[in-house]
This record gives C-alpha cells, sequence and structure tokens, in this order.
C-alpha cells in the first residue's frame, strides 16, 4: 500500500511537470486562453481547437496534451485501485476512522497509514512528531534559546498529506451527503474512540455546527450544547471571541 500511495504521489508531480510545459510552450508563442480556470471542461475543449503556426509546432503541441492526457488516466487508474484495495487492508478500520476527521478523504487517510503503519510502535507523542519532522528546529548558543520552524526531517510523504488534511480547517465545518453517509458506516466503538469521539467534539468545538449537519452526529458527542461550550472554552483559551461578543 505504501508503494501504491507513492506511485500516486509521483504521478501527480508527473502530471503537474507536463501541465506546466504545455502553458509554457503556449505561453511561447503567444496563444492564450481567456476562459476562468484552466484545466476545465472548457478549457480542455479549447485545447482541442488550437491550431498551431507551423505543422512542426503543432505536433509538439499534440505530444503535450497527449502527455497531460495519459497522466490523467494514468492517475485515475492508481487512485481506483487505491480504493480497491483498502477493502482488504489490516488497516481498513484505520482508514475509515480517519476519515471520519476534517480534510481526511480515502487518499490522505490510506497514505497516513501506510506510512505511518502501527502507532503502538511510538512510545511517546514526541517520537512521532520526531518521525513526522513536525518538532520546531532550535538555534540556540549559551544562554540564548531561538526555535524557528519545524525541522522537516522526517517522513515527507506522510507530512504532506497531514498538511493537506489540515488545511481543511481553515473553512467552516460542513456534512455534506458523501460524508454523512460514511459516517453513519463507521462504528462509534473502541476501535477508534479518538478519531470518532474527539474529532467530531473538536470539529464542533472549533468550528460552530453547520446548516445541514444531522443531529444525531452532534447528539453522539453530547448534542449541540456540548459542542458549544467546548469551542467557547477553546476561543477563551485563546482569547478570541466568543458567539455572544460578536
Amino acid at each position: 500500500m505504501r508503494d501504491l500511495c507513492r506511485a500516486r504521489e509521483e504521478t501527480i508531480h508527473d502530471l503537474k511537470a507536463a501541465k506546466f510545459r504545455l502553458k509554457a510552450f503556449l505561453l511561447r508563442h503567444d496563444i492564450r486562453y481567456t476562459g476562468r480556470a484552466t484545466w476545465s471542461p472548457a478549457h480542455l475543449r479549447w485545447l482541442s481547437e488550437v491550431v498551431c503556426p507551423t505543422p512542426a509546432q503543432q505536433i509538439a503541441f499534440q505530444e503535450y496534451v497527449r502527455a497531460v492526457t495519459e497522466h490523467t488516466e494514468r492517475l485515475a487508474r492508481l487512485e481506483q485501485e487505491l480504493t480497491d484495495q483498502v477493502q482488504t487492508w489490516r488497516l481498513a478500520p484505520v482508514v475509515d476512522a480517519l476519515q471520519a476527521l476534517r480534510g481526511g478523504p480515502c487518499t490522505v487517510a490510506v497514505t497516513t497509514g501506510a506510512e505511518l503503519g502501527d502507532l503502538t510502535r511510538f512510545e511517546h507523542p514526541r517520537q512521532l512528531m520526531n518521525y513526522l519532522g513536525l518538532t520546531p528546529s532550535e538555534y540556540s548558543t549559551g544562554e540564548r534559546r531561538r526555535q524557528g520552524g519545524i525541522t522537516k526531517t522526517g517522513n515527507s510523504h506522510a507530512r504532506r498529506a497531514l498538511v493537506e488534511g489540515a488545511w481543511a480547517y481553515r473553512y467552516p465545518a460542513k456534512v455534506r451527503r458523501h460524508l454523512q453517509l460514511h459516517l453513519e458506516k463507521v462504528p462509534n466503538s473502541h476501535s477508534a474512540p479518538f478519531f470518532l469521539g474527539r474529532g467530531w467534539i473538536f470539529r464542533g468545538a472549533l468550528c460552530p455546527p453547520a446548516e445541514g449537519c444531522l443531529p444525531s452526529i452532534h447528539q453522539r458527542n453530547g448534542g449541540r450544547a456540548r459542542a458549544a461550550a467546548l469551542w467557547v472554552e477553546a476561543q477563551s483559551r485563546r482569547g478570541g471571541r466568543t458567539p455572544a461578543s460578536r
């Protein structure tokens, strides 16, 4: 599973490089797309209608487009295989539990589980942070102590997946239909107490419950009142504003 995840990651890098080469080719010849979003269906239709000044340039352009298409199809195949293989994986319960968190889709959950493996081999959370390279760097001399950014000396694959998942917390929490169906399948038992218990408490504590969330999801952890109380407590500790002060 780790090799499959890394093959997908390499394919994403190859796809980005192929797109950059295609854009650079069009920019050299002053062929510009006037639409709003690139790589949308409208943009792909526009690419199929591009005609270069000379036959040689047209051949090069078609090869660039073909490279993007091949990498896109390869990425789709790998993601489908990743979804199929995780069904029989021994860490499938961990993957399901990780998907209960915000920013934890299947690919992020599988990558995290494959790179970290058995979490019981870490005797202390500090060891896990060292393995991920998330500990702060330090520049000290004598009595002077200075701490900088994270060291980034650990497993870069797992760290990238966790950072991408953490980006989801910039936005308000929402439970859409596909996540709602997934949560109903995940048992709230001792197999994943942290992810299904604390994960949903903090989901409601850090961001107020959004409209459209199932009441049963909030009632699973004590209801909206408990989530709101935890959110107020977290805001007061950080010196933030409570809903009453807004």
